[in-house]
């Protein structure tokens, strides 16, 4: 058509889709548009035509594209046509003509790329500079869902930009998926990240994990993926394999590197990491600048940005100051200079005749500031003095709310008070150690004896400028934002220290004391009735008792010390209404009046714990709650009467343990009680359950059977932990239809059921996800052959009593099937010395292991087992023959740093006895137990020439260390 002198204005813009899949009779009409009023654009009418046409402003589109302005003002002959055609995506090119005439549009990660590749053909300066906008945005962003980019859609975004040579658009891809690493790591879409892309991203200077360890799962996981794909590569494996060579495996956990020893693709690097992490645990002041070197630092360095929000440094116990400050330095060459002159300083001075202790002022250097950090785990870090860490934080991490240090014994009140000073925006604190095995309810205490712990000295220089640390208790109060404190495990927490943090912890909301026995239960009541706030409270195994509970049940903090204070008053404000989880297991100083009020008043409760206590119907029937997700009433006297009507009466409950109830279906013949047992039959209970509850977690024993678990079928269908205790009786049929009633298991433990090789396969088939399996004292025939298939999934293996049979070759055989365990316990087998080697080779990354009559497998010592250097549990018990060396339980602490508890057997000794160790010498160690055994007559008949003797146990020596002191304690049981 032939341009018109008197409309050169205007041009029509003729855009038809060829990719188009609407049907021809329903989009023949041809829309016209016009950009001179854009209101009157109707998108969903236009994008159901195959074709439109739009009247544009010639001269706008010449100034706004490159594209336009050649074709309609150059010497092409389209340039004096007032109707130009295109075949484009409707919609992208609707898009491309409302932003050239002004419109910002909105962009996402779906329309990103078409767009792009519009701006780009009709050179649309300002939708580039748009979409570079958006996608810098989207980039900046911490949270990944805000611009909704999603992962597949950035594989996509990065590909585009790498096929244009786009720089821009590659760099910011790769920053957006360095600092959204941990969020990348968990979608599915993972694996399919680009070999080059997730290079280019691991080097990013904005990488933010929370701990080495995370990244190198995330890389393994992304090399097992893409195994095919990399063996039909043209590229060598080794070029591929070299992106586990940006780990800095000298920050790796311990449990992790020795755990990949037996990996194939990173077996070298693990041996590397784990010879790295020991030469890191035994540095001194004066050798510290020689581990520094000369070179690049920035394998010591953990990784930080200013996106990082969590520090993981959890089971790393060669972490020292020097590294934590290193982290926090410039990583510039000067930085490095200034710390290697500071390090020779304090080498000299440390080697002064007086010996006077060396300290770098942090001041002196120029520390970084990480304001996102809040959270930081330093769980396990063995050669960190506590102060010196909380120093380092209070300067780099400014804004730190929760800090875990579980399991370092060295942590007192006084690193609490002073953590409180240095970073006062904590509110979470967790310093767990493991529980006393002495529960005092359940042993006969023969004999018991404490004395001073004698710390090892600190060998270690500090980077900080300490001031000197009056007594606690001379200080003035300091309140702090503490809400949620975990001092489980802590038996030298005494009275003093809970009355000391009741005045300085008075937004106090959670409180963990378990395994607490050196606090009172008149203590307890009296922080009760300060801590005002309290929602939460776990005190198992303490002498949480009636003074505690009327605590709890009055309203005024000063009813406590009243003579008029009493049960019975139901006060509609007491802290027990607003009570949301109280677990008291192990708990006798309870009684059933006290427990009965208690329960009354607790209708706010999520999760109860009962556990071991005085609990009977009368007082569970009155509990008033609703809003249960977790009931432990295990080991109590409750009928199933009683119990079917509190899962009757919290539909939400999730987690249920009623194990070792022996009166399930044997009701109580209490008042209370006879209330609600005519409403169903015993045979009912487990078919109410079925109705009412959808659960995740169950533990039961007595009245379970084929017919109960046909019964809670509804109920257990995505359950992932199943235990069967004493008295539940599972034919073959239902333990056979196990994977298909609960088909999303995760954890199965089974004590004195009837089991066989098909029952076994079938479980180890078909519950792929499995992660615990324990069989426990179970009955039946079972063979090797019940073993023979892969668990890559398996963490957790138990076999007591169940395995008569195995021997070293069995073991291998297990080794290989089940090769990523991480706890192991064998109870009764024929294994030899030989078997140590097997265990220590196969499972190198152990961190519980149990062997118990298992033949000679002590016999020769227990040099091999040395070599599971990531142990923090270990029982070696009636191992036929006195083979362990004297001095093993000193040896085992120094070459297994993480070991806490050590349990043997005295017949098992080669020379009699075993070396104790002392406070230098213990290292890690948390408790010692040592079984004694005495040799008694055997009734075999007066035809035997000799009467032959057996051990029987006669009593064990418990040594329990913690901060203050180390408790020596003889006991009847075997513990």
């Amino acid at each position: 058509m032939a341009s018109s002198s008197d409309d050169n204005e205007f041009v029509i813009l003729v855009c038809s889709d060829p990719d188009s899949q609407i049907e021809a009779d329903i989009s023949d009409e041809v829309i016209v548009i016009s950009t001179t009023d854009f209101s009157t654009w109707d998108f969903p009418s236009i994008l159901s035509c195959r074709t439109f046409k739009i009247q544009a402003h010639r001269n706008r589109l010449i100034e706004e594209s490159s594209y336009f302005r050649g074709l309609l003002s150059g010497s092409f002959s389209e340039s004096c046509l007032d109707c130009i055609s295109f075949q484009w995506q409707l919609e992208t090119f609707l898009n491309v003509v409302r932003c050239i005439f002004g419109f910002r549009l909105h962009i996402n990660s779906k329309n990103f790329i078409p767009l792009f590749q519009a701006a780009l053909y009709f050179g649309v300066e300002m939708l580039l500079m748009q979409l570079k906008s958006w996608l810098a945005e989207a980039s900046l962003s911490k949270d990944p869902g805000l611009f909704q980019i999603q992962l597949d859609d950035l594989i996509h975004i990065w590909n585009f930009g790498l096929e244009h040579g786009n720089g821009f658009v590659q760099e910011t891809c790769a920053s957006y998926l360095a600092r959204n690493f941990m969020w990348a790591m968990s979608s599915e879409n993972f694996k399919d990240v680009p070999y080059e892309f997730l290079l280019f991203c691991i080097k990013h200077p904005h990488l933010t994990v929370y701990s080495e360890k995370h990244l190198s799962d995330a890389l393994l996981i992304w090399l097992d993926s893409n195994t095919e794909q990399l063996e039909r590569s043209s590229k060598t494996g080794c070029e591929f394999f070299d992106i586990l060579k940006q780990i800095r495996i000298s920050l790796l956990p311990l449990w992790f590197s020795a755990g990949k020893r037996s990996s194939s693709s990173f077996s070298e690097l693990a041996n590397e990491s784990v010879d790295s992490i020991f030469k890191l645990m035994k540095v001194t002041p004066t050798g510290s600048i020689n581990v520094l070197g000369d070179g690049d630092l920035s394998h010591l360095r953990i990784r930080l940005t200013e996106y990082s929000e969590r520090v993981d440094l959890s089971g790393c116990p060669q972490m020292t100051p020097m590294i934590l400050l290193l982290s926090f330095l410039p990583n510039t060459h000067n930085s490095y200079l200034m710390l290697r002159k500071a390090i020779k300083e304090c080498a000299s001075n440390l080697e002064q005749a007086d010996g006077t202790n060396c300290q770098i002022t942090q001041r002196l250097l120029p520390t970084l500031s990480f304001e996102g950090v809040q959270e930081v785990d330093i769980s396990g870090c063995l050669k960190l003095p506590l102060e010196d860490a909380i120093d380092c934080f209070s300067n780099s991490f400014p804004f730190l709310r929760k800090v875990k240090a579980a399991h370092l014994l060295n942590f007192k009140m006084t690193t609490l008070y002073r953590l409180i000073q240095k970073c006062s925006l904590v509110s979470e604190v967790d310093i767990t150690v493991d529980i006393n095995p002495l529960i005092s309810s359940q042993v006969s205490v023969v004999s018991s004896s404490s004395g001073v712990t004698s710390m090892a000295p600190n060998k270690m220089y500090f980077l900080s400028d300490k001031s000197s640390m009056p007594s606690l208790y001379h200080l003035g109060p300091s309140l702090s934002n503490i809400t949620k404190l975990t001092l489980e495990g802590r038996n030298d927490v005494c009275d003093s220290d809970i009355q000391y943090i009741s005045k300085f912890c008075v937004s106090l909301c959670y409180l963990n004391l378990k395994g607490c026995s050196s606090v009172t239960d008149v203590c307890m009541a009296n922080f009760i009735s300060r801590c005002t706030k309290l929602h939460s409270l776990l005190v198992c195994h303490t002498s949480f008792g009636m003074n505690s509970i009327l605590a709890l049940c009055n309203a005024s903090p000063s009813c406590i010390n009243s003579p008029a204070a009493q049960f019975g008053k139901n006060p509609l404000d007491s802290l027990a209404s607003n009570l949301q989880l109280l677990h008291m297991g192990g708990c006798k100083c309870a009684d059933e009046a006290s427990l009965l009020e208690l329960l009354s008043q607790t209708q706010m409760l999520k999760s109860l714990c009962l556990r071991d206590t005085n609990l009977v119907d009368n007082a569970l029937c009155n509990f008033s709650g609703s809003l249960l997700e977790m009931l432990d009433v295990s080991n109590t006297m409750i009928s199933g009467v009683v119990l079917n009507f509190v899962v009757q009466t919290n539909p939400g409950l999730k987690c249920l343990n009623a194990r070792g109830c022996k009166n399930l279906f044997q009701p109580e013949n209490t008042k209370k009680e006879a209330k609600f047992s005519s409403l169903y039959s015993c045979e009912e209970h487990f078919m109410e359950f079925g109705k009412t509850c959808r659960l995740k977690e169950i533990a039961l024993g007595w009245g379970l059977s084929y017919f109960s678990l046909q019964d809670l079928k509804p109920a257990i269908l995505s359950l992932r932990a199943l235990t069967v205790g004493l008295g539940g009786a599972l034919p073959e049929d239902a333990l056979r239809l196990l994977p298909t009633t609960c088909p999303f298991l995760e954890s199965l433990v089974l004590y004195f059921q009837v089991i066989s090789d098909c029952i076994i396969i079938n479980i180890m088939t078909s519950l792929r996800q499995l992660r615990t399996l324990a069989l426990c004292y179970c009955l039946g025939d079972i063979s090797i052959s019940s073993l023979n298939f892969s668990m890559p999934n398996l963490r957790i293996l138990k076999l007591e009593r169940v395995t008569p049979w195995m021997t070293n070759s069995d073991l291998v055989l297990l080794t290989q099937n089940c090769a990523n365990l991480v706890e192991f316990s064998l109870l009764g087998a024929k294994l030899d010395s030989d078997a140590q080697c097997i265990i220590s080779s196969g499972w190198p990354g152990l961190i519980s292991l149990r062997l118990e009559d298992c033949g000679e497998v002590t016999a020769n010592g227990v040099s091999s087992l040395l070599n599971c250097i990531a142990l923090e549990d270990i029982l070696l018990r009636h191992n036929n023959g006195p083979g362990i060396q004297r001095n093993f339980i000193l040896e085992a602490a120094s070459k297994m740093p993480m070991l806490r508890q050590v349990s043997l057997d005295v017949c098992d000794a080669k020379e009699g006895d075993f070396n104790l160790p002392d406070g230098t010498e213990r290292y890690s160690l948390r408790s010692v137990k040592i079984a004694r055994c005495k040799s008694t007559r055997c009734n075999v008949g007066s035809h035997f020439a000799e009467a032959q003797r057996k051990p029987v146990h006669r009593e064990t020596l418990v040594l329990v260390w913690n901060s203050k002191n180390v408790v020596r304690t003889v006991v009847k049981e075997r513990l």
